[in-house]
């Protein structure tokens, strides 16, 4: 297995882990909670990564089965390389500017319930194991896919293992600052 693949998996468990340890205790209450109205509550945030991850489950399946077939832009665009750093980059936890996303991975609007933390563990496990089942044989730097989110953006398989390992990283810091707000309730 390439070291890209392991290192996905490495850190998508890492971050299923550390919001176990971290939200898995919290109330309905808790976990709901908004430091402002345009803000993302605890819930929200890990509803969004269950959301936008879903959306690469159909590819991760076609690559396992061998039934991916690239479409034009995966063949010929290159910008490729370009639109992976730019997504890995401007999605690193560090970063913590607000961005917009897309209306496919919004979050729910309504009160998520309390098992959304192990729902959201549950789904690390399952793009962990459809990452496992891409056959050996797939070069993740040369396998280029499309975004489910913008069908004209194109990057790497690798670059799209890292950009799923920084996006849980961010939404997690996102929610570890959400309990930090002042008024969170204790």
């Amino acid at each position: 297995m390439s070291e890209a693949v392991e290192n996905a998996k490495r850190e998508l468990a890492s971050v299923a882990d550390e919001a176990k340890a971290a939200f898995g205790p919290l109330s309905p209450e808790q976990l709901n909670w908004k430091p402002a109205e345009k803000s993302w509550s605890i819930a929200q945030c890990f509803d969004h990564l269950i959301t936008t991850h879903s959306l690469y489950i159909p590819l991760f399946e076609r690559l396992a089965a061998g039934d991916h077939k690239p479409g034009i832009f995966e063949k010929v665009s290159p910008f490729s390389g370009f639109f992976g750093r730019f997504l890995i980059k401007s999605m690193r936890p560090e970063n913590t500017k607000k961005m917009k996303t897309t209306a496919k991975a919004e979050p729910s609007k309504s009160e998520i319930g309390g098992d959304i933390i192990e729902r959201f563990a549950e789904h690390q496990g399952q793009v962990i194991e459809l990452i496992e089942r891409i056959p050996d044989g797939t070069d993740p730097a040369k396998a280029i896919i499309t975004s489910p989110l913008l069908s004209i953006v194109t990057y790497s398989l690798a670059d799209t293992y890292t950009i799923l390992s920084v996006h849980c990283q961010r939404h997690l810091g996102q929610a570890k600052r959400v309990m930090e707000a002042d008024g969170y309730p204790i």
